[in-house]
């Protein structure tokens, strides 16, 4: 048949940071071709899928031969011959190739490559684009952007604890609009930095790299680059936060050196929880660490009556950690990062796990990127709600932010914007979602 795998192609390229990484190809025998390339996270949860590295010098130890290797041996071996639109049947013939728990043997970073070649190559098979194959008939939003600001943490050389400071824009009404905002803001911020001498360049994911005296210096710069672009702070655009808070982690606590604070976790949700009530944020990721479930459960229990408490590092796009998390009352919202779980098979299985139990779910983008663009077909065919890229600079996110305005396009008339109605429950009733007949 056309749609069987007839080829399976692994090469070595160069991610955003320019460090190798991999990339694949599947081609069917009907002569469709899909391309996927495999990001790299800066920090990493425990329990997520592991990349194969060569280790040694060259490249800093970063090489990828032996994962390229992979692909173009035992990956392809298991999936040539299959029907490339049963993409759970060729998931689960990489998950068993490997046969580890963590993808280490032929490394998450190969098999992520060929799932999402497969996913593509299934779609150009079928003459659709990416997000109406992953739709399968079924109604979509475009996701509600979450862009990063200033950049800090393991992206940005640690100049603030906190990793990232991102603006969401729920009331925008379109892709477009919410892009629009995003630039006034991003390039606001740009100019109060500048005039005041406090910016330093730019982080990993493009956000602006600033000199600041404290975390909430930050907030204090963020919510004044919003009122400088012309926007309203808490009402047209809300702040996100990006604690990752397991890159904090310091013997029984949490130290944050910016502040100057060493906390307990009890401490260290009262912090969290004093930034939420004073500044407009909406959104708060990672605000413990990823083995800390009682204070995970804790920070969801204080804030997340109207406030997004998102599990990254401590979920790590899996369904069992959904539904452990979900038990423990820990978080209200998924971060969906495809490397993580290692296939798209399994990142789908936790989003599903996720939204069972009336979680909001977040498509997101990894520090190290590359110019592929299949997440943001993803965040709208699996109808994710909201997509997290990082900033508004550098090609390989503009590439993602740009295919979603080409998605919009497509859908015409039947375009529709996820905006608040992304949200959980209760951060979604903060802004008055849905609103009243």
């Amino acid at each position: 048949m056309k749609s069987d795998i007839l080829a399976v192609r692994g090469r070595q390229i160069w991610d955003s940071r320019g460090r190798p990484t991999v990339e694949a190809e599947v081609v069917t025998a009907g002569g469709a071709v899909g391309r996927g390339m495999a990001p790299a996270g800066a920090s990493r949860g425990i329990h997520e899928a592991i990349d194969l590295r060569d280790g040694g010098p060259r490249f800093g130890g970063y090489g990828v031969e032996g994962a390229v290797a992979a692909v173009n041996g035992e990956l392809a071996r298991a999936i040539v011959g299959l029907d490339v639109r049963s993409q759970d049947q060729i998931d689960a013939r990489l998950i068993v190739a490997d046969g580890t728990t963590n993808k280490s043997r032929l490394g998450g970073n190969a098999t992520v490559a060929v799932s999402m070649a497969a996913l593509n190559a299934a779609a150009h098979c079928e003459g659709e684009p990416l997000w109406r194959w992953l739709a399968q008939g079924a109604p979509v939003r475009l996701p509600l952007p979450e862009i990063q600001i200033f950049g800090g943490g393991a992206h940005a050389g640690r100049r603030t604890d906190v990793q990232d400071f991102m603006i969401m824009a729920p009331f925008a009404g379109s892709v477009r609009r919410a892009l629009e905002i995003t630039a006034d803001v991003y390039r606001a911020a740009g100019e109060l930095m500048a005039r005041t001498g406090r910016l330093a360049g730019t982080a990993d994911e493009g956000g602006w790299w600033p000199n600041f005296t404290s975390n909430e210096d930050a907030l204090v710069a963020l919510t004044q680059a919003i009122e400088a672009s012309g926007h309203r702070p808490g009402a047209e655009v809300f702040i996100s936060l990006d604690v990752a808070a397991s890159e904090l982690v310091s013997g029984d606590g949490y130290r944050l050196p910016l502040d100057g604070a060493q906390l307990d976790s009890a401490a260290m949700v009262e912090r969290v929880a004093g930034w939420a009530r004073d500044y407009p944020i909406l959104s708060i990721e990672d605000p413990v660490g990823q083995e800390d479930e009682a204070a995970m459960a804790e920070a969801t229990r204080r804030l997340g009556g109207d406030t997004q408490i998102i599990g990254d590092d401590y979920l790590v796009t899996n369904a069992a950690r959904v539904e452990q998390a979900a038990a423990a009352g820990a978080c209200n919202a998924l971060l969906v990062k495809v490397n993580q779980a290692g296939t798209v098979s399994e990142a789908r299985q936790a989003l599903r796990a996720a939204r069972a139990h009336g979680w909001a779910t977040i498509v997101s983008a990894r520090s190290g990127e590359t110019e592929d663009v299949t997440i943001s077909h993803l965040a709208t065919g699996w109808d994710a709600g909201q997509l997290k890229v990082g900033s508004f600079a550098r090609s390989e996110r503009m590439a993602k932010w740009n295919e979603l305005l080409r998605i919009e396009a497509q859908m015409g008339e039947d375009a529709s914007f996820a905006g608040a109605g992304a949200l959980p429950a209760g951060a979604a009733a903060r802004l008055g979602w849905p609103p009243r007949a």
